[in-house]
Parts: C-alpha cells; structure tokens; sequence
C-alpha cells in the first residue's frame, strides 16, 4: 500500500471511527446501552486502525508518534470495553485511553506547529486541537462516574454525582473528537490533492 493512500484510508478510517464512537456513546431512546457499547467498540477499533496506518506512513518522526500514540490509546479503551475486568478496572482502561489519545494528538499538534502554515496545515492543527480536547473531556468524564460510583458503592458517604453532568460531559468529548477528526481529514485531503 502506497503511503499517501495509506495516509489518505488511514485518515478516512479515523474519521468514520470517531464519528461511529461519538454515535455509540449517544444515548438514544429505544437502543439498549449493550448496542451502544457495541457501537462505540467498533468506532474505537476503526480509530486505532486509522492511527495506525497513518503511523505507519513514512512521515515527521512528532507525526507519526502522536499517530502511535492514539493507536494505543485506542487499544486501551477497546480492551477496557471488551475485557471480562470488574468496572473499576475497565474504566480506568478507558481513561488511560483517552488521555493517550489526547496526548497523541497533542505530539501531532507539536508536529504541525513547526511546519510552514497554509490553510490546510491550520485546519489540520484545529482539527488536532478538538480531538485532544475531546478525548480529555471523555476522560475527565469517565472520572467522575468512576468516582461518582466511589461514593455510591465505597465507604467514602452514601450519596452519588449528577450522572447527567457526567454523561453529558461524555457525549460533547465524544463529538468534539469527532468534528477534529473530521477536520484533519478535509484538511489531509485538500493537502493531497
């Protein structure tokens, strides 16, 4: 496989990914939350995939870290979903995952800040932007349930968070990443043509 149409699937895959992820963690009347778990492992597989392609390009040694890095986050999260772990363990996975991910796409950031810019270059470095900061709002989310589910369950007091807080939380990440992701796509393939 030629390495700009690696780049290029890599980059599409992604996007689909992040965009199917930012589905499955949507809660939606009438879908059980095991099809959305589903959902959201398949977004989360074709994003590591994406990552990963484009990591295998030949390409800025930043670049193609962060790309590596957000592949391994990605496996984090898909084994936090996929082990039989007991909770605690499963979202601390999941939380591990996506702060590697935002720290990924953070190195890529780093990468696009020394290049010359152009407006495809910006788009990308935006779209970068949005899915660190996507990905640490689905870990700071994650978080709190975890400790929300402390206080419910542990011996810390006999009240629980606003879920609501939280899931929300999630959800916006989750579709923050989704439009970066989106965005460095438009701007890889305005860069390739």
């Amino acid at each position: 496989m030629g390495n700009e149409f690696k780049s290029i699937f890599g980059a599409w895959t992604q996007a689909i990914g992040t965009v199917v992820s930012a589905i499955g963690s949507t809660p939606f009347p009438y879908v059980s939350e095991q099809s959305l778990t589903n959902i959201d492992l398949i977004g989360n597989v074709m994003q590591g995939t994406g990552n990963a392609l484009q990591a295998d390009e030949v390409g800025e040694p930043l670049e193609k870290l962060g790309n590596e890095i957000q592949a391994i986050g990605n496996s984090s999260c898909v084994t936090g979903i996929i082990i039989d772990f007991n909770e605690e363990t499963k979202q601390k996975l999941i939380i591990t995952g996506n702060w590697l991910q935002a720290l990924g796409g953070l190195t890529v950031v780093g990468d696009q800040l020394k290049e010359r810019s152009n407006g495809n270059q910006t788009l990308i470095l935006i779209g970068n932007l949005l899915q660190a900061i996507g990905n640490s709002l689905q870990a700071t989310s994650v978080t709190y349930e975890l400790k929300d589910k402390e206080i419910m369950y542990g011996a810390k007091g006999n009240q629980g968070g606003d879920t609501r807080y939280t899931q929300t939380l999630h959800v916006s990440g989750s579709w923050i990443q989704a439009v970066g992701s989106v965005m460095c796509l438009i701007g890889q393939l305005k860069e390739e043509s």
